[in-house]
This record gives structure tokens, C-alpha cells and sequence, in this order.
């Protein structure tokens, strides 16, 4: 059962979510909250699978929902709902940590393909690649638990943050085009959404501590896309 909160402080927004998410997807349970207050306590009593957030709401933003949230889990997928098709609204969800955003109004359809690319891609990330790991100056990846570490401290990613950085890693050395890796972690119909791939990318470069103008791990390489430094040792 994948269960689903969607967040919205229009009842019949969240109505025809609802409707729609259980038309095409009967096996689907979808939760739903008013506000933001409301949304973050919903997603620590119920444990969602996935946060559908309003970006504006009342008590509490989606911009900070979205924070709060993955302040506690970094895996769980979240898409943003904006009324606005500008090009600042989309790059501040994803600076707060969203997956996705759509902007209304949408059809069913549409939010439902990208509910599922979204899970396939978080789930994906969840699948074990390959028994032995990264090692790098003093980052470590250990790929069968799917976990990452700068001098021998923890570092939390994100499902799709982890997707970006295994790709760069296991590659290590390689140039990899901007629409390769968009295809590969967002999926071929992101191939040329740039905008997701800059704000995670400078995301990944935060997490470890990576300075983008004296780069150690993540190089970008102008017009081309970005390459991992290294070799794998392990």
C-alpha cells in the first residue's frame, strides 16, 4: 500500500488529488491536510510515502514543510504544487529539498506519472547496485547499504542526491553529459530540465563539502555536464 499526503488549503484541490490518484490508482491511500501545521504533523503520525505540498499555504509555508521534513528524513519523495510557471518559484522547491514540482492547473494524469517516476526513481535508489563500494580521498560509498561518509562521518542524501552521486562515482574520471544524467536519475522526459540538475548537483556539493570554484569530488565541465574526480579503491 503506498500512501500518499497531499497538502493543500483548497479542499477542492485536494478532492479532485484524491479522486484522481485513487481513479488511476485504486491501491493508493491518500491522506490529506489544510495547512502546513496540519501537513508536518500528518507526515509524523502516518509515515507517507510520498508529499504532494502546496507551496503556499497558511500557519506554515510548503517551503518550510518541505524543510522541516527533510530536516528528519531525507528519502521521502516530495512534489511541490505552484500556481506559478516561473522559472524562481520551481528552482525555490528544489533549493527546500522537493523532488518535483507541477504546476496548476493539471490533469490526474500527469501528477500520477510523475507520483510513479518519482517512487521508481527513489526506489531504485533503495536497490542495492553492487556488493563493494567508493572510496576517495575521505569520501566513502558503500553501495549495498546505500550509505555515504566524509571523514568517517555520516552524510545524508537524498534518494535522488544519492542516485546523482552513485552515477558520478561509479563513473569516476568520465565526463558525463548534463542530458545523460538527467535521463538517468530524473528519467527522458527531464533531459532538459537544467534546473533540476544544478540546484541537486550544488546540493550534493554542500552535503560534502565541496567547494565548486576548488573543486575535490564534483568538476564541472562548461557546456559538457560534470565528472567525478578519481578512481574507485575499492
Amino acid at each position: 500500500m503506498i500512501r500518499i499526503l497531499v497538502a493543500d488549503d483548497e479542499p477542492d484541490v485536494v478532492e479532485v488529488i484524491g479522486l484522481g490518484l485513487n481513479l488511476n490508482s485504486p491501491d493508493w491511500e491518500v491522506l490529506s491536510a489544510e495547512d502546513g501545521p496540519t501537513a508536518l504533523d500528518s507526515f509524523r503520525r502516518h509515515k507517507p510515502d510520498l508529499l504532494i505540498l502546496d507551496m503556499h499555504m497558511p500557519g506554515m509555508s510548503g517551503l518550510e514543510v518541505c524543510k522541516q521534513v527533510r530536516s528528519e528524513s531525507s528519502e521521502i519523495p516530495i512534489i511541490f504544487l505552484t500556481v506559478r510557471d516561473e522559472e524562481i518559484e520551481k528552482v525555490r522547491g528544489l533549493e527546500a529539498g522537493a523532488d518535483d514540482y507541477i504546476t496548476k492547473p493539471f490533469s490526474p494524469l500527469e501528477l500520477t506519472a510523475r507520483i510513479r517516476a518519482l517512487l521508481r526513481r527513489t526506489q531504485r535508489a533503495r536497490v542495492p547496485t553492487r556488493p563493494q563500494g567508493f572510496v576517495y580521498q575521505d569520501l566513502a560509498i558503500d553501495y549495498s547499504s546505500r550509505s555515504v561518509s566524509l571523514n568517517n562521518e555520516n552524510i545524508r542524501l537524498t534518494a535522488i542526491e544519492y542516485n546523482l552521486l552513485y552515477l558520478l562515482a561509479s563513473n569516476a574520471g568520465q565526463v558525463l553529459p548534463h542530458s545523460f544524467l538527467l535521463t538517468k536519475v530524473w528519467g527522458p522526459e527531464y533531459r532538459n530540465d537544467f534546473d533540476y540538475l544544478k540546484v541537486h548537483v550544488r546540493h550534493l556539493r554542500e552535503k560534502l563539502n565541496d567547494d565548486a570554484q576548488n573543486p575535490r569530488f564534483i568538476f564541472t565541465e562548461r557546456s559538457k555536464g560534470y565528472r567525478f574526480a578519481g578512481v574507485p579503491e575499492l
